[in-house]
């Protein structure tokens, strides 16, 4: 008697809109690609909307850690009818403090105002994840100011909760 076929496993279908943003795939809402030398201008201008100032010389440092000290970029950008919409600057470690487990660090995530509730943050962070995923990354770390609450809130909807190590600094003089 031949074997009776198995039956084939149910496909999982990302499309639906309901649901975990990075189930939904929000990344395919919103075009995101690599991050290039090319996007440090947007990058500069979407950062003085939200701050309020200059951190040209923190994003240089930034830039040229992403493009030519890293043996992985996973900094990202979205984009919106042509125009940088929102950055993700991350980087991946490979292991420290202790630990040997590689880990993705965020360092910055900026959406343009005028961008604002069309799913970009949601996009970045979905990319980041799935290409994270790909690289074997299992934690993602970042910091945020205890008053950032609309950020706060955001990481909040993103899945991130606070960490049971405890950041310390010391003033030196």
């Amino acid at each position: 008697m031949p074997p009776t076929p198995s039956k084939p496993a149910a496909e999982l279908d990302y499309s639906k809109p309901a649901g975990d943003e990075f189930e939904a795939l929000s990344h395919d809402r919103v075009p995101i690609r690599s991050m290039v030398r090319g996007d440090f201008a947007a990058i500069l201008r979407i950062d003085r909307r939200i701050t309020g100032r200059d951190r040209t010389a923190y994003f240089k440092r930034k830039l040229a850690e992403a493009m030519d000290e890293s043996g992985v970029r996973v900094s990202l950008v979205a984009e919106l009818d042509g125009e940088v919409a929102g950055f993700i600057m991350a980087r991946v470690e490979f292991g420290e403090f202790g630990s040997l487990d590689p880990a993705a660090v965020i360092d910055t995530i900026g959406v343009d105002a005028r961008s604002g509730h069309k799913g970009v943050g949601s996009a970045l962070l979905s990319q980041l994840m799935t290409n994270l995923q790909g690289l074997r990354v299992e934690r993602v770390r970042t910091e945020v100011d205890w008053n950032r609450f609309g950020l706060l809130s955001f990481l909040d909807r993103m899945g991130f909760r606070p960490h049971r190590r405890l950041a310390l600094r010391r003033s030196v003089s």
